[in-house]
Protein backbone atom coordinates (compact mmCIF):
# COMPACT_ATOMS: atom_id res chain seq x y z
CA UNK A 1 0.00 0.00 0.00
CA UNK A 2 1.32 3.69 -0.67
CA UNK A 3 2.12 5.85 1.53
CA UNK A 4 2.38 9.35 -0.31
CA UNK A 5 2.90 11.32 3.17
CA UNK A 6 6.42 9.60 4.34
CA UNK A 7 7.28 9.08 0.55
CA UNK A 8 7.38 12.26 0.23
CA UNK A 9 9.09 13.74 3.44
CA UNK A 10 12.35 11.08 2.21
CA UNK A 11 11.88 12.10 -1.17
CA UNK A 12 12.62 16.26 0.16
CA UNK A 13 15.33 15.12 2.09
CA UNK A 14 17.30 13.64 -0.61
CA UNK A 15 21.20 14.82 -0.75
CA UNK A 16 20.72 17.10 2.36
CA UNK A 17 23.96 15.82 3.99
CA UNK A 18 22.13 14.50 6.94
CA UNK A 19 21.21 10.95 8.96
CA UNK A 20 17.61 10.36 7.74
CA UNK A 21 16.09 8.38 10.99
CA UNK A 22 13.28 6.96 10.24
CA UNK A 23 11.32 6.60 13.78
CA UNK A 24 7.58 5.42 15.01
CA UNK A 25 5.72 2.88 16.88
CA UNK A 26 6.81 -1.16 16.12
CA UNK A 27 4.95 -2.42 13.37
CA UNK A 28 3.81 0.93 11.82
CA UNK A 29 5.68 0.28 8.33
CA UNK A 30 9.13 1.79 8.88
CA UNK A 31 11.20 -0.70 7.00
CA UNK A 32 8.13 -1.10 4.15
CA UNK A 33 8.70 2.57 3.21
CA UNK A 34 12.22 2.64 3.51
CA UNK A 35 12.95 -0.63 1.68
CA UNK A 36 9.71 -1.34 -0.85
CA UNK A 37 8.47 2.30 -1.31
CA UNK A 38 11.95 4.37 -1.41
CA UNK A 39 13.49 1.79 -2.78
CA UNK A 40 11.09 1.49 -5.94
CA UNK A 41 10.77 5.67 -6.19
CA UNK A 42 14.94 5.59 -6.74
CA UNK A 43 14.41 3.05 -9.02
CA UNK A 44 11.58 4.89 -11.12
CA UNK A 45 13.90 7.69 -11.11
CA UNK A 46 16.72 5.82 -12.93
CA UNK A 47 18.84 5.20 -10.01
CA UNK A 48 20.67 2.22 -10.70
CA UNK A 49 20.38 -1.02 -8.32
CA UNK A 50 23.92 -1.04 -7.57
CA UNK A 51 24.03 2.28 -6.68
CA UNK A 52 20.92 1.88 -3.66
CA UNK A 53 23.22 -0.42 -0.76
CA UNK A 54 20.63 -2.26 1.25
CA UNK A 55 21.20 -4.01 4.33
CA UNK A 56 18.69 -5.59 6.67
CA UNK A 57 20.34 -6.22 10.23
CA UNK A 58 17.81 -7.86 11.50
CA UNK A 59 18.23 -10.56 8.38
CA UNK A 60 20.39 -13.22 10.62
CA UNK A 61 22.43 -13.84 6.79
CA UNK A 62 23.32 -10.42 7.62
CA UNK A 63 24.83 -10.88 11.32
CA UNK A 64 28.27 -10.77 9.79
CA UNK A 65 27.59 -7.14 8.69
CA UNK A 66 26.57 -6.25 12.62
CA UNK A 67 30.44 -5.85 13.09
CA UNK A 68 31.34 -1.94 12.65
CA UNK A 69 34.63 -2.51 10.44
CA UNK A 70 32.60 -5.26 8.48
CA UNK A 71 29.23 -3.16 7.82
CA UNK A 72 31.77 -0.32 6.68
CA UNK A 73 34.23 -2.28 4.83
CA UNK A 74 31.33 -3.92 2.75
CA UNK A 75 29.89 -0.29 1.99
CA UNK A 76 32.88 0.76 0.50
CA UNK A 77 33.34 -2.11 -1.51
CA UNK A 78 29.90 -1.40 -2.91
CA UNK A 79 31.30 2.13 -4.37
CA UNK A 80 33.14 1.51 -7.57
CA UNK A 81 33.16 5.42 -9.20
CA UNK A 82 32.71 9.22 -8.05
CA UNK A 83 28.65 9.02 -8.12
CA UNK A 84 26.58 9.06 -5.47
CA UNK A 85 25.03 6.03 -3.54
CA UNK A 86 21.90 5.44 -1.34
CA UNK A 87 22.61 3.19 1.44
CA UNK A 88 18.91 1.79 3.62
CA UNK A 89 19.99 0.43 6.84
CA UNK A 90 17.13 -1.46 8.64
CA UNK A 91 17.21 -2.56 12.14
CA UNK A 92 20.30 -0.20 12.52
CA UNK A 93 20.35 -0.42 16.45
CA UNK A 94 21.79 -4.22 15.94
CA UNK A 95 24.31 -2.84 14.40
CA UNK A 96 27.68 -2.74 17.43
CA UNK A 97 28.61 1.08 17.91
CA UNK A 98 26.43 2.02 15.12
CA UNK A 99 26.42 6.26 16.38
CA UNK A 100 30.14 5.88 15.16
CA UNK A 101 29.31 4.08 11.85
CA UNK A 102 26.37 6.74 10.80
CA UNK A 103 28.98 9.35 11.82
CA UNK A 104 31.99 8.09 9.69
CA UNK A 105 29.15 7.51 6.36
CA UNK A 106 28.26 10.51 6.83
CA UNK A 107 31.89 12.09 6.22
CA UNK A 108 31.48 10.41 2.67
CA UNK A 109 29.31 12.81 0.64
CA UNK A 110 28.95 10.10 -2.07
CA UNK A 111 26.30 8.52 0.12
CA UNK A 112 23.01 9.44 1.28
CA UNK A 113 21.85 7.38 4.24
CA UNK A 114 18.85 6.04 6.08
CA UNK A 115 17.99 4.31 8.70
CA UNK A 116 15.41 3.00 10.92
CA UNK A 117 15.57 1.72 14.06
CA UNK A 118 13.91 -0.47 17.02
CA UNK A 119 11.81 1.16 20.03
CA UNK A 120 13.98 -0.89 22.44
CA UNK A 121 17.21 1.12 21.90
CA UNK A 122 16.50 3.22 19.00
CA UNK A 123 13.93 6.18 20.90
CA UNK A 124 12.68 9.39 19.72
CA UNK A 125 15.05 11.27 22.40
CA UNK A 126 18.09 9.21 21.23
CA UNK A 127 18.19 10.98 17.79
CA UNK A 128 18.28 14.40 19.97
CA UNK A 129 21.24 13.48 21.66
CA UNK A 130 22.74 10.76 19.76
CA UNK A 131 22.79 13.11 15.93
CA UNK A 132 22.38 16.44 17.20
CA UNK A 133 22.54 18.76 14.10
CA UNK A 134 23.19 15.31 12.32
CA UNK A 135 20.59 13.46 12.09
CA UNK A 136 17.07 14.59 10.24
CA UNK A 137 14.04 12.53 11.97
CA UNK A 138 11.03 11.44 10.22
CA UNK A 139 8.00 9.78 11.79
CA UNK A 140 6.04 7.30 10.65
CA UNK A 141 2.38 6.84 11.95
CA UNK A 142 -0.01 3.89 11.42
CA UNK A 143 -2.33 4.15 9.10
CA UNK A 144 -4.74 7.51 9.36
CA UNK A 145 -8.11 6.56 8.21
CA UNK A 146 -7.91 7.69 4.63
CA UNK A 147 -5.03 5.12 4.10
CA UNK A 148 -6.98 2.50 5.83
CA UNK A 149 -9.58 3.30 3.10
CA UNK A 150 -7.61 3.23 0.24
CA UNK A 151 -8.73 0.65 -2.65
CA UNK A 152 -12.60 0.05 -0.40
CA UNK A 153 -15.80 0.86 -1.83
CA UNK A 154 -15.77 4.30 -0.15
CA UNK A 155 -19.24 5.24 -0.92
CA UNK A 156 -20.63 1.92 1.09
CA UNK A 157 -20.82 1.20 4.42
CA UNK A 158 -18.19 4.41 5.38
CA UNK A 159 -19.85 4.66 9.39
CA UNK A 160 -18.74 0.77 9.25
CA UNK A 161 -15.64 0.94 8.11
CA UNK A 162 -15.10 4.04 10.46
CA UNK A 163 -16.08 2.01 13.52
CA UNK A 164 -13.78 -1.03 12.53
CA UNK A 165 -11.12 1.76 12.64
CA UNK A 166 -11.72 2.92 15.96
CA UNK A 167 -12.17 -0.57 16.97
CA UNK A 168 -8.80 -2.39 15.54
CA UNK A 169 -7.01 0.84 14.65
CA UNK A 170 -4.19 1.52 11.70
CA UNK A 171 -1.14 -0.94 12.41
CA UNK A 172 -1.04 -2.21 8.42
CA UNK A 173 -0.42 -5.82 9.31
CA UNK A 174 -4.50 -5.98 10.09
CA UNK A 175 -5.59 -5.08 6.59
CA UNK A 176 -4.58 -8.68 5.45
CA UNK A 177 -6.36 -10.41 8.51
CA UNK A 178 -10.29 -11.62 8.16
CA UNK A 179 -11.26 -12.13 11.51
CA UNK A 180 -12.22 -9.83 14.34
CA UNK A 181 -10.31 -12.59 16.89
CA UNK A 182 -7.38 -12.67 14.82
CA UNK A 183 -7.23 -9.00 15.10
CA UNK A 184 -7.62 -8.62 18.47
CA UNK A 185 -5.26 -11.34 19.25
CA UNK A 186 -2.48 -9.88 17.49
CA UNK A 187 -3.00 -6.60 18.98
CA UNK A 188 -3.08 -7.68 22.43
CA UNK A 189 0.08 -10.21 21.81
CA UNK A 190 1.51 -7.16 20.46
CA UNK A 191 1.53 -5.08 23.37
CA UNK A 192 2.16 -7.85 25.75
CA UNK A 193 5.00 -8.95 23.68
CA UNK A 194 6.72 -6.01 22.04
CA UNK A 195 5.59 -2.49 23.30
CA UNK A 196 5.53 -3.62 26.59
CA UNK A 197 8.57 -5.85 27.16
CA UNK A 198 9.91 -2.58 24.67
CA UNK A 199 9.96 -0.50 27.71
CA UNK A 200 10.85 -3.18 30.62
CA UNK A 201 14.21 -4.27 28.78
CA UNK A 202 15.20 -0.29 27.98
CA UNK A 203 14.50 0.65 31.43
CA UNK A 204 15.42 -2.02 33.38
CA UNK A 205 11.87 -2.26 34.72
CA UNK A 206 11.35 -5.39 37.20
CA UNK A 207 8.19 -4.69 39.15
CA UNK A 208 6.08 -3.56 37.06
CA UNK A 209 2.97 -3.82 38.48
CA UNK A 210 2.24 0.04 38.63
CA UNK A 211 3.39 0.51 35.16
CA UNK A 212 1.07 -1.61 33.64
CA UNK A 213 -1.55 -0.29 36.04
CA UNK A 214 -0.52 3.29 34.98
CA UNK A 215 -0.95 1.90 31.57
CA UNK A 216 -4.71 1.22 32.07
CA UNK A 217 -5.24 4.22 33.85
CA UNK A 218 -3.56 6.66 31.20
CA UNK A 219 -6.25 3.95 27.93
CA UNK A 220 -9.25 5.07 30.21
CA UNK A 221 -8.72 8.33 30.67
CA UNK A 222 -7.98 9.59 27.14
CA UNK A 223 -8.84 13.39 26.35
CA UNK A 224 -9.21 14.16 30.39
CA UNK A 225 -6.78 16.57 31.96
CA UNK A 226 -4.31 15.02 34.12
CA UNK A 227 -0.93 15.09 35.69
CA UNK A 228 1.72 12.78 37.63
CA UNK A 229 0.96 14.10 40.94
CA UNK A 230 -3.42 13.68 40.28
CA UNK A 231 -2.11 10.03 39.25
CA UNK A 232 -0.24 9.26 42.08
CA UNK A 233 -2.45 10.31 44.33
CA UNK A 234 -4.98 7.85 42.64
CA UNK A 235 -2.73 5.21 43.38
CA UNK A 236 -2.52 5.57 47.33
CA UNK A 237 -5.82 6.25 47.92
CA UNK A 238 -7.58 3.28 45.49
CA UNK A 239 -4.65 0.75 45.13
CA UNK A 240 -2.63 1.40 48.30
CA UNK A 241 0.49 2.12 46.17
CA UNK A 242 3.23 3.65 46.86
CA UNK A 243 4.30 5.23 43.50
CA UNK A 244 5.86 8.62 43.84
CA UNK A 245 5.14 11.33 41.39
CA UNK A 246 8.92 10.94 39.78
CA UNK A 247 7.83 7.17 39.49
CA UNK A 248 4.61 8.14 37.23
CA UNK A 249 6.28 10.61 35.43
CA UNK A 250 9.21 8.60 34.22
CA UNK A 251 6.63 6.14 33.33
CA UNK A 252 4.69 8.43 31.02
CA UNK A 253 7.69 9.51 29.39
CA UNK A 254 8.87 5.79 28.40
CA UNK A 255 5.71 5.51 26.85
CA UNK A 256 6.28 8.30 25.01
CA UNK A 257 9.34 7.72 23.77
CA UNK A 258 8.19 4.18 22.74
CA UNK A 259 5.58 6.03 20.78
CA UNK A 260 2.71 4.79 22.45
CA UNK A 261 1.44 7.23 23.79
CA UNK A 262 1.69 11.35 22.78
CA UNK A 263 1.32 14.28 25.60
CA UNK A 264 -0.91 17.58 24.38
CA UNK A 265 0.07 20.44 27.33
CA UNK A 266 -2.19 23.31 27.84
CA UNK A 267 -2.19 26.60 26.07
CA UNK A 268 -3.49 30.22 27.25
CA UNK A 269 -4.53 31.34 23.99
CA UNK A 270 -5.61 34.86 25.57
CA UNK A 271 -2.44 35.15 27.73
CA UNK A 272 -0.48 33.29 24.98
CA UNK A 273 2.05 31.05 27.15
CA UNK A 274 1.84 27.82 28.39
CA UNK A 275 0.64 25.89 31.27
CA UNK A 276 2.91 23.36 32.91
CA UNK A 277 -0.26 21.07 34.43
CA UNK A 278 -2.75 19.42 33.69
CA UNK A 279 -2.29 17.80 30.46
CA UNK A 280 -3.74 15.55 27.95
CA UNK A 281 -2.19 12.07 26.99
CA UNK A 282 -3.41 10.51 23.42
CA UNK A 283 -2.78 7.14 22.55
CA UNK A 284 -0.73 6.26 18.90
CA UNK A 285 -2.53 3.64 17.67
CA UNK A 286 -6.31 3.16 19.09
CA UNK A 287 -6.27 -0.21 18.43
CA UNK A 288 -3.42 -1.01 20.75
CA UNK A 289 -5.15 1.34 23.21
CA UNK A 290 -8.60 -1.07 23.08
CA UNK A 291 -6.15 -4.11 23.80
CA UNK A 292 -4.83 -2.75 26.48
CA UNK A 293 -8.56 -2.82 28.14
CA UNK A 294 -9.62 -6.09 26.27
CA UNK A 295 -11.68 -4.37 24.03
CA UNK A 296 -14.27 -3.53 26.92
CA UNK A 297 -14.01 0.88 27.31
CA UNK A 298 -15.03 1.99 23.46
CA UNK A 299 -16.72 5.44 23.72
CA UNK A 300 -17.17 6.66 20.82
CA UNK A 301 -16.30 10.50 22.42
CA UNK A 302 -13.42 9.44 23.81
CA UNK A 303 -12.33 7.58 20.49
CA UNK A 304 -13.44 10.28 18.33
CA UNK A 305 -11.49 12.89 19.92
CA UNK A 306 -8.00 10.80 19.88
CA UNK A 307 -8.58 10.12 16.27
CA UNK A 308 -8.88 13.35 15.05
CA UNK A 309 -5.73 14.20 17.64
CA UNK A 310 -3.84 11.71 15.62
CA UNK A 311 -5.06 12.95 12.23
CA UNK A 312 -3.97 16.45 12.78
CA UNK A 313 -0.31 14.60 14.35
CA UNK A 314 -0.06 12.72 10.55
CA UNK A 315 -0.76 16.41 9.05
CA UNK A 316 2.15 17.52 11.08
CA UNK A 317 0.20 20.15 13.08
CA UNK A 318 1.54 20.82 16.68
CA UNK A 319 -1.21 19.84 18.97
CA UNK A 320 -2.19 21.91 22.17
CA UNK A 321 -4.82 21.95 24.43
CA UNK A 322 -6.56 25.69 24.67
CA UNK A 323 -7.61 27.31 27.24
CA UNK A 324 -9.70 30.55 27.43
CA UNK A 325 -10.27 32.65 30.41
CA UNK A 326 -13.70 34.89 30.46
CA UNK A 327 -13.94 37.74 33.33
CA UNK A 328 -17.50 37.31 34.18
CA UNK A 329 -20.09 38.38 36.77
CA UNK A 330 -22.77 36.23 38.46
CA UNK A 331 -26.28 37.21 39.32
CA UNK A 332 -25.24 38.63 42.81
CA UNK A 333 -23.09 41.18 40.71
CA UNK A 334 -19.53 39.29 42.06
CA UNK A 335 -16.61 38.85 39.52
CA UNK A 336 -16.46 35.62 38.75
CA UNK A 337 -13.37 33.92 36.71
CA UNK A 338 -14.21 31.39 34.04
CA UNK A 339 -12.11 28.42 31.87
CA UNK A 340 -13.41 27.57 29.03
CA UNK A 341 -11.72 24.51 27.08
CA UNK A 342 -10.75 24.33 23.66
CA UNK A 343 -9.88 20.94 22.97
CA UNK A 344 -7.13 21.52 20.37
CA UNK A 345 -4.98 24.47 19.09
CA UNK A 346 -3.40 22.90 15.88
CA UNK A 347 -0.13 25.16 14.78
CA UNK A 348 1.50 24.75 11.66
CA UNK A 349 4.21 27.14 10.64
CA UNK A 350 1.79 30.73 10.91
CA UNK A 351 -0.81 28.15 10.15
CA UNK A 352 -3.02 27.95 13.31
CA UNK A 353 -6.55 26.14 13.49
CA UNK A 354 -8.80 25.90 16.60
CA UNK A 355 -10.88 22.84 16.46
CA UNK A 356 -13.71 21.07 19.10
CA UNK A 357 -14.62 17.37 18.68
CA UNK A 358 -18.29 16.57 19.01
CA UNK A 359 -19.64 13.10 18.41
CA UNK A 360 -22.96 14.88 18.21
CA UNK A 361 -25.02 18.23 18.58
CA UNK A 362 -28.51 16.91 19.22
CA UNK A 363 -29.79 20.15 20.89
CA UNK A 364 -29.07 24.02 21.24
CA UNK A 365 -27.24 23.94 24.42
CA UNK A 366 -24.93 21.56 23.83
CA UNK A 367 -24.19 23.53 20.41
CA UNK A 368 -23.78 26.00 22.63
CA UNK A 369 -21.84 24.36 25.12
CA UNK A 370 -19.20 23.59 22.14
CA UNK A 371 -19.37 26.62 20.16
CA UNK A 372 -18.77 29.14 23.25
CA UNK A 373 -15.42 28.62 24.00
CA UNK A 374 -14.47 29.43 20.24
CA UNK A 375 -16.89 32.23 20.00
CA UNK A 376 -14.44 33.92 22.31
CA UNK A 377 -11.18 33.43 21.22
CA UNK A 378 -11.25 36.72 19.62
CA UNK A 379 -8.66 36.07 16.98
CA UNK A 380 -9.41 35.61 13.18
CA UNK A 381 -7.79 32.11 12.58
CA UNK A 382 -10.29 29.47 11.60
CA UNK A 383 -12.66 27.99 14.12
CA UNK A 384 -13.95 24.19 13.45
CA UNK A 385 -16.18 21.92 15.28
CA UNK A 386 -15.68 18.34 13.63
CA UNK A 387 -18.90 16.28 13.96
CA UNK A 388 -19.83 12.76 13.97
CA UNK A 389 -22.39 10.93 11.79
CA UNK A 390 -23.22 11.47 8.42
CA UNK A 391 -24.14 15.88 8.50
CA UNK A 392 -23.63 18.09 5.85
CA UNK A 393 -20.79 20.15 6.68
CA UNK A 394 -21.46 24.05 6.75
CA UNK A 395 -20.23 27.31 8.65
CA UNK A 396 -22.96 28.59 11.04
CA UNK A 397 -23.61 32.45 11.37
CA UNK A 398 -20.63 33.00 13.43
CA UNK A 399 -17.90 31.84 10.97
CA UNK A 400 -17.39 28.46 12.68
CA UNK A 401 -17.04 25.73 10.27
CA UNK A 402 -19.09 22.46 11.33
CA UNK A 403 -17.20 20.16 9.50
CA UNK A 404 -18.48 16.45 9.11
CA UNK A 405 -16.25 13.76 10.20
CA UNK A 406 -15.62 12.12 6.99
CA UNK A 407 -15.11 15.05 5.36
CA UNK A 408 -12.41 16.06 7.69
CA UNK A 409 -10.65 12.64 7.64
CA UNK A 410 -10.72 11.70 3.96
CA UNK A 411 -9.52 15.29 3.29
CA UNK A 412 -12.78 16.52 1.07
CA UNK A 413 -12.72 20.21 2.96
CA UNK A 414 -9.46 21.96 3.64
CA UNK A 415 -9.27 23.58 7.15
Amino acid sequence: MDRPIYLQKLIDRQQNGMIKIITGMRRSGKSYLLFSLFFNYLRGEGVDNTRIIQIDLENIYNEHLRKPFAILDYINKRITDTKNYYVLIDEVQRLDRFEEVLNTLLKNPQLDVYVTGSNARFLSKDVVTTFRGRGDEVRVHPFNFKEYMSGRPEAVFLENYLNEFMHFGGLPQLISMQSEEQKREYLRQLFDNTYLVDIKERYGIRGDDDLEELIDVVASSIGSLTNPQKIANTFRSSKNSTITRDTVKNYLDYMQDAFLIEKSVRYDIKGRKYIDTPSKFYFEDLGIRNARLNFRQTEQTHLMENLIYNELRVRGYSVDVGQVTLNTRNEAGTSERRQLEVDFVCNKGYDRVYIQSAFALPTLEKQEQEFNSLKHIGDNFQKVVIVGGTQPTYRNDDGILILNIFDFLLDKVTI
